[in-house]
């Protein structure tokens, strides 16, 4: 029986190359994303060509009740799930200073980018311990897609980097809580990635990456984070739970 993956905010830019990555190595997928289905459907026929079988769950992962209906309908379609890939996010509507941005931003960054991670891995890691239970030989994991934002400050969208400092706590909590279970937790910590949500930055990241920003002198891609999602999800690294994979191109290498 095939491993079944849930990649929120998966049918564009770096979800949809995780997507890809975990079809290629033999994932059924459920894929989550604010669209209507029609607008996804080239993805998600391309996930299908390469082999996976895969139902599109529409719905707001910041909202509790439609974070309820993603597991119910992968419930009803495949009556497991083997691995969480908290993938979506949001940048803040407008780039402000930290002494201007407002509560309102700060609040609809958090909300998607952090409850949502929480409450997506509380639900799935519940779903997970009742599967080990029921076969021992249960194979689950939890893999969040945080930032190198994590931990590089940017005073202009403090409520980003924010986020995504308490996804990395997020991962260790969900990783020594779910250690008696076998079930791993990981962080994948992109750099710089050409996706649309950082199409509005390109020639700013151009100029930068061509004086030497990163130690490999190239944007990222979707699927060079899908490559390292799907090395943890098929199992490639079981003693190394609650760690952080560095997908940045050398970035946060600290140089002279």
């Amino acid at each position: 029986m095939k491993k079944v993956a849930l990649v929120t905010g998966g049918s564009r830019g770096i979800g949809l190359g995780i997507a890809k990555c975990l079809a290629n190595n033999g994932f059924d997928l459920a894929i989550n994303g604010m669209r209507a289905e029609d607008d996804t459907s080239d993805s998600l026929e391309e996930l299908r060509s390469l082999g996976a079988e895969v139902v599109y769950c529409r719905g707001d992962v910041s909202d509790a009740s439609q974070r309820q209906g993603i597991f119910d309908t992968i419930s009803e379609r495949f009556g497991r799930l083997n691995v969480l890939v908290n993938n979506a996010g949001v940048a803040p509507k407008e780039r402000k200073d930290i002494l201007e941005a407002t509560e309102e931003s700060f609040d609809y960054v958090l909300k998607t980018n952090l409850n949502s991670v929480y409450f997506l891995s509380q639900t799935a890691a519940n779903w997970m311990i009742s599967q080990k239970n029921s076969d021992p030989d249960f194979q689950g994991a939890i893999i969040n897609v945080s930032s190198i934002s994590a931990t590089i400050a940017s005073v202009n969208r403090g409520e980003y980097c924010v986020a995504k400092a308490g996804m990395s706590m997020a991962t260790q909590l969900f990783a020594v809580r779910l250690g008696e279970y076998n079930i791993p937790v990981y962080e994948v910590r992109p750099g710089i990635i050409a996706t649309d949500m950082t199409s509005g930055v390109k020639e700013k990241y151009d100029k930068l990456l061509a004086e030497g920003l990163c130690v490999t002198s190239r944007w990222g891609l979707p699927e060079d984070v899908g490559l390292a999602v799907a090395s943890l999800a098929t199992g490639n690294f079981p003693y190394s739970t609650g760690q952080v994979i560095m997908v940045d191109g050398g970035l946060s290498i600290p140089r002279l």
